[in-house]
């Protein structure tokens, strides 16, 4: 059975951690570790870029939760924005984030925040549309989602504006 845990108590058990482990010494806490979670409370970073920033620490042993069964949700922030002025070949709009990383099982939302229409294609390595998921056109404000349910990198781009492709990878 897994418990799915909010991101403010992973904050929290992470902080607890590290101001535990080194209690004495709690300024030993990495700055940039600091300012992550600052500008995660702030807005400034995004969800997902928050909890990459937590794996990469983990990952390389950096934090180290021993004697835990904490389990970390697949409710992340999977979002990529199509921002306004992404339609314009000369312009530097590519989506964001240009490669969102995401576990098995999360649906990814894209979302057209440019002033003309786009949609989303799945395309194969040579660059050509392939039947994983494609969107209708997507005026302004509209939304389309995909779950991801197979590891992978999967690329896509909009038709209209070949340009802009953007990267989509599940571990």
């Amino acid at each position: 059975m897994s418990r799915k845990i909010s991101i403010p108590a992973i904050v929290f058990s992470i902080l607890l951690v590290s101001v535990s482990a080194n209690i004495a010494n709690a300024e030993t806490i990495p700055e940039w570790v600091k300012n992550n979670a600052l500008w995660y409370g702030q807005g400034v970073i995004s969800e997902t870029e928050f909890l990459n920033a937590i794996k990469f620490l983990i990952e390389n042993d950096v934090l180290i939760i021993e004697g835990s069964d904490m389990k970390f949700s697949n409710n992340v922030d999977a979002t990529v924005i199509i921002p306004n002025g992404n339609s314009d070949i000369a312009n530097v709009g590519f989506y964001l984030p240009l490669n969102l990383e995401i576990p098995v099982g999360v649906t990814v939302t894209w979302v057209n925040d440019d002033s003309v229409p786009h949609n989303i294609q799945s395309q194969d390595d040579s660059g050509k549309v392939i039947d994983i998921f494609n969107s209708p056109p997507l005026n302004t404000g509209d939304r389309f989602e995909h779950t991801f349910d197979e590891e992978g990198v999967y690329k896509y781009h909009c038709s209209w504006h070949p340009w802009r492709v953007g990267l989509i990878t599940v571990n």
